[in-house]
């Protein structure tokens, strides 16, 4: 087959390599074509594959026998009356309406396909009916054949509440083993990259705020939250009065699914990006975008860079200092203060955060920037935001690690900074959804390390089952009471036994949390904290 009836939209397998250096050929969609140097490359997308994983590949590597070409369709037209950028595939319109169905549920198929069961939705909601739900523990483990006692979790009984709510559901001749086998604790992923976003269906966004000089960009260019503000029927819908910077992904363009940048160059690292982000056009053509570590300015070439470096006097983010402990250290951005700075990291950060939609308004957050210090300064080593005013909770909004630092418990300090902040705020917090794949793994890692920690702690003077309600767990934590719910189901340890609900512990979850507990160094020090929550209802506080 001619190079020439290769087009956009075409699906076939394509070879490459997996992380164990074994030749591959998984089905993957040809996005865009160019000629370089007198031959065709062609931009693929590896179905059921990460996004990150797209790349530029030449002609020796498609599998010309099994491919599909695009359905034949009418083009779906835009709101400006044009055809849409994007070429038709196999199943792509019914994937989309499976994602946006699930979203709306407060679930999504893109983090992971194997999230909470619908068996599991049912009782995690029936337990979110005892908030005073009393947990009793006991422990039994093999120890050379003979027995010792392990944590057991009692859930007992609820009458129905008298408003006519919920009360647990009673299982009819169940058979139930004091200790049942259970999912040991998952290793602790010390990646992290999380991209966090409710999906807001009655919320609206602001209207679009003035772009900057300098960064103006073509409309197709946008991100996919930022296409979705008017309706289906061409309507304007009412502006969003929320911060959130969710993308629901029903709007995605075939520029913002390609990176379009190859290569960046932050101090002493250089990061080669995942994602589409939208620097201005002129710089996505440049072998290596520079940034300035300090203040995170982009320019064009090494020499532009150093004479940035004469003028800029910035050896830490443009905030106040509110956490130090040995070289590490935590800055709080106002994104209404430092509104360059923070739209300069929400550039960089687009590059490794798939979900998220990119816009400038950026006074509706906060941003803590983890560092590390050395004697040149402090050097980002990842952040995350959160919304000023949350009527839902959240903690956090987006949260990275930058690929340099990833794999080092960085984020799972992140995380547990972020729950450093709500103890002190006195609330319970959430990370907004969806999650990433990378942010679901360190999200379900930190919940469960933190909630057996406690369970595991818990002991009693006169021998008996200590007791501990799963809001106790949450006033403890600051994780909110759905996580910790969720948390217990994902870990397997619900059970029911003689009338009640049990929590039961195996040996192997008990070794598997202090296994992961002998490699987690890095903590947050609640005595190096230095915050005053502020009251954002006040607009004078803006």
């Amino acid at each position: 087959m001619a190079e020439a009836e290769i087009v956009e939209g075409c699906r076939l397998p394509v070879l490459r390599k997996n992380q164990d250096n074994e030749v591959e050929w998984p089905l993957a969609e040809i996005l865009s074509v160019k000629d370089l140097s007198a031959k065709k490359l062609y931009y693929v997308h590896y179905i059921d594959f990460n996004k990150r994983l797209d790349e530029w590949v030449t002609y020796d590597r498609l599998d010309l026998k099994k491919i599909q070409f695009p359905k034949k369709e009418a083009k779906t037209p835009t709101k400006n009356g044009l055809s849409g950028s994007r070429p038709s595939s196999p199943e792509r319109e019914v994937v989309s309406g499976q994602l946006f169905h699930l979203q709306q549920d407060g679930f999504s198929s893109t983090v992971c396909k194997q999230e909470v069961p619908l068996t599991a939705l049912t009782a995690s909601r029936d337990l979110e009916t005892l908030p005073a739900a009393a947990l009793a523990i006991s422990r039994i483990t093999q120890t050379s054949g003979n027995s010792r006692k392990i944590p057991e979790l009692i859930l007992p009984p609820v009458a129905a509440p008298a408003g006519g709510g919920k009360s647990l559901p009673v299982p009819q001749k169940r058979k139930v083993e004091v200790v049942s086998p259970a999912t040991p604790v998952p290793p602790a992923p010390e990646t992290t990259q999380a991209s966090v976003f409710p999906q807001n269906g009655a919320a609206r966004r602001p209207a679009a705020p003035a772009v900057p000089p300098g960064r103006k960009r073509k409309s197709n260019c946008l991100s996919a939250d930022e296409d979705s503000q008017d309706s289906s029927d061409g309507i304007p819908t009412a502006p969003r009065m929320t911060g959130s910077l969710v993308s629901d992904r029903s709007h995605d363009d075939i520029i913002t699914r390609m990176k379009n940048i190859e290569c960046i160059e932050l101090g002493r690292h250089r990061l080669k990006p995942w994602y589409f982000s939208p620097y201005p056009q002129e710089l996505t053509v440049l072998p290596v975008l520079y940034l300035c570590e300090f203040c995170l300015k982009y320019v064009k070439s090494l020499k532009c860079l150093q004479r940035h470096l004469t003028k800029c006097n910035l050896r830490h983010p443009p905030g106040n200092e509110i956490y130090r402990k040995g070289t590490i250290s935590f800055f709080e951005i106002d994104g209404r203060k430092n509104k360059n700075y923070s739209q300069n990291l929400c550039l960089l950060a687009k590059c490794f955060l798939d979900h998220k939609t990119l816009y400038y308004d950026t006074d509706p957050f906060l941003f803590y920037i983890m560092t590390e210090y050395d004697s040149k300064g402090f050097h980002i080593v990842g952040y995350f935001s959160k919304e000023k005013e949350s009527t839902e909770d959240y903690n956090v909004a987006c949260i990275l690690t930058l690929p340099p630092y990833q794999r080092r418990g960085y984020g799972k300090l992140l995380i547990e900074f972020s729950y450093e902040l709500s103890k002190v705020e006195g609330k319970t917090g959430t990370p907004e959804k969806p999650l990433s794949d990378l942010g679901l793994l360190s999200y379900r890692s930190y919940w469960s390390q933190t909630i057996l920690e406690i369970l595991m702690d818990l002991k009693t003077e006169t021998g008996e089952r200590p007791q501990i309600t799963i809001n106790e767990i949450s006033e403890i934590t600051s994780i909110k009471k759905e996580d910790v719910i969720s948390t217990l189901q994902y870990l397997n340890l619900i059970n029911y036994y003689k009338g009640q609900y049990i929590l039961t512990l195996s040996e192997d979850i008990v070794e598997g949390h202090e296994r992961a507990m002998l490699k987690r160094i890095l903590r947050i020090d609640s005595k190096c904290l230095h915050f005053t929550p502020k009251d954002w209802s006040k607009r004078g506080k803006w």
